[in-house]
């Protein structure tokens, strides 16, 4: 089963599906489309060359403006709906799925609400090598774009997550010398990829590349933000 995004609403929720996974000896899996995109892979594999030397920050932002579609399921906290479990996974996922490395503590979290559900938040995170800060929000201009900067060089992708809807699939490397290569990929579909893998995973017993235990470790990133924020919260009305 290829289940849509967000596959659970809290990291332990996954848990049981791992578990029911592991018995079963069936494949399932979040429809996690972007790890399957030759651009994001493209872009690890610099950063994971060293080229840009040191990771010190990584920043990005996400967002749409859905407000004159109350009811998208989007907007509707009973459908599980919110910025951070919408497009957050996107933003946070990519930045794990870049550096393999787990978030140690969420440094600040800011977040507006509607109806019970984020339409905006601005997150900081202290990973164990780099800083994190991302924006997520359902009420702005549609923008997306993730940097990882460290320092000898910067990678930019400027299509990320909607390729050839938002824009064309660029990544852009810029090292110490101010010199910017490009590198497109302008008919790469990460949807027909994704399904690909995962039919080769279920006929030829292939790895799956974005197993549950990804997904949860995702998850988990939206649940402290949503701690760290109730904490500031409770702080703030005591005072």
């Amino acid at each position: 089963m290829l289940c849509e995004k967000p596959i659970a609403l809290q990291a332990d929720e996954i848990d049981e599906l791992i578990k029911i996974r592991d018995t079963s000896g069936l494949l399932l899996a979040e429809a996690y489309m972007i790890v399957h995109h030759p651009q994001w892979q493209y872009a690890k594999e610099l950063l994971q060359s060293g080229v840009i030397g040191d990771l010190i920050q990584v920043d990005g932002v996400f967002s749409y403006n859905n407000s004159s579609d109350p009811k998208n399921i989007r907007n509707s906290a009973v459908t599980g709906g919110g910025s951070l479990p919408d497009i957050g996974v996107y933003t946070f996922g990519s930045t794990r799925f870049m550096t393999e490395e787990e978030p140690e503590e969420i440094l600040h979290s800011s977040i507006s609400w509607e109806n019970g559900v984020d339409v905006w938040a601005n997150v900081s995170a202290r990973f164990p090598s780099f800083r994190f800060m991302g924006v997520t929000s359902m009420r702005m201009q549609a923008r997306q774009e993730m940097n990882f900067q460290g320092t000898n060089g910067l990678i930019r992708l400027t299509a990320p997550f909607n390729p050839q809807v938002f824009g064309q699939a660029e990544v852009h490397l810029f090292r110490e010398e101010g010199n910017l290569e490009t590198f497109s990929f302008p008919s790469e579909n990460h949807y027909v990829k994704q399904l690909e893998a995962f039919c080769s995973s279920v006929k030829d017993g292939a790895d799956y590349p974005c197993a549950l235990e990804f997904s949860k470790g995702t998850q988990r990133m939206i649940d402290m933000v949503f701690a760290k924020e109730l904490s500031e919260g409770t702080l703030k009305n005591s005072v």
